[in-house]
């Protein structure tokens, strides 16, 4: 699937539910289901700048493409960072640099997250894209 299948997908999960207590219950199981990243990866270098709670993400690059882990202290923060790692993992760094990233406000995040936490998911979006242009620029 494209990037923007991914988006799509998580656009067509969010519409079987019809209020945002589902919505919250939903991110949080997301968030339950996220592989757990390796405690090694759980450190100051790899905390995201800009979230209330503690987000860990780690970005790999293999065979071209970028796979990311990550994990968070506050359970609807991790179902947050799920999202996230499930529209934007696999891809090749161009890919992910360029992409638009359109779901969050399509499925309402944006109205219906404390500003806090939109800052926070933002503060994730901007950390997956510089990992993009960053190993981006390493291939050139």
């Amino acid at each position: 699937m494209t990037i923007n299948e991914q988006q799509d997908q998580i656009i067509e999960d969010f519409s079987f539910f019809s209020d945002w207590t589902d919505k919250y219950e939903y991110i949080i199981q997301l968030g339950k289901d996220l592989p757990l990243i390796d405690e090694q990866y759980k450190t100051d270098d790899n905390l995201i700048r800009g979230c209330q709670s503690k987000v860990w993400l780690h970005a790999d690059l293999k065979d071209g493409k970028i796979y990311f882990t990550a994990d968070s202290d506050a359970l609807i923060t991790k179902g947050l960072v799920s999202m996230m790692v499930s529209v934007l993992s696999g891809y090749t760094p161009k890919e992910i640099a360029d992409s638009d990233i359109y779901f969050i406000d399509k499925v309402g995040l944006s109205s219906h997250l404390s500003p806090t936490r939109s800052n926070g998911l933002l503060s994730m979006l901007k950390q997956m894209k510089m990992y993009g242009v960053a190993f981006q620029a390493k291939q050139n």
